[in-house]
């Protein structure tokens, strides 16, 4: 049931934009709980990648007294990824084209993973 409910909060997140191509919800250890995910994309990789930038994220924030790491935002050629803390140990991670209008994605990515932190 939390797995089904995690889920709809992805498709109406996903549903929100065109711009969003993908989303997942990743524990802080890389472990994808729920994922859209294109074919193209392996959800394993995702996890990883997504623990990899986050650790990193919060030792730079840590090393230079920015703080508890809030979001992790890649700017790319071909579009944004997007991380955001869903509570303590759990991420919302969102993968968008290079036309997305980050105002309006940081908006609805905030509303779900508060959302999603209270199912996690």
């Amino acid at each position: 049931m939390r797995d089904d409910m995690i889920m709809a909060a992805l498709n109406e997140l996903n549903s929100s934009s065109a711009d969003i191509e993908a989303s997942a919800v990743i524990s802080t250890d890389g472990l994808v709980l729920s994922a859209i995910l294109p074919q193209t994309m392996d959800e394993d990789r995702v996890g990883a990648m997504a623990a990899a930038m986050l650790s990193l994220g919060d030792r730079t924030a840590s090393e230079l007294a920015r703080g508890n790491l809030e979001q992790v935002l890649i700017k790319g050629s071909a579009g944004y990824v997007l991380m955001m803390y869903a509570g303590e140990n759990t991420v919302v991670s969102v993968v968008t084209n290079a036309s997305a209008k980050l105002g309006l994605i940081f908006l609805d990515v905030k509303r779900s993973a508060e959302a999603i932190s209270k199912l996690v």
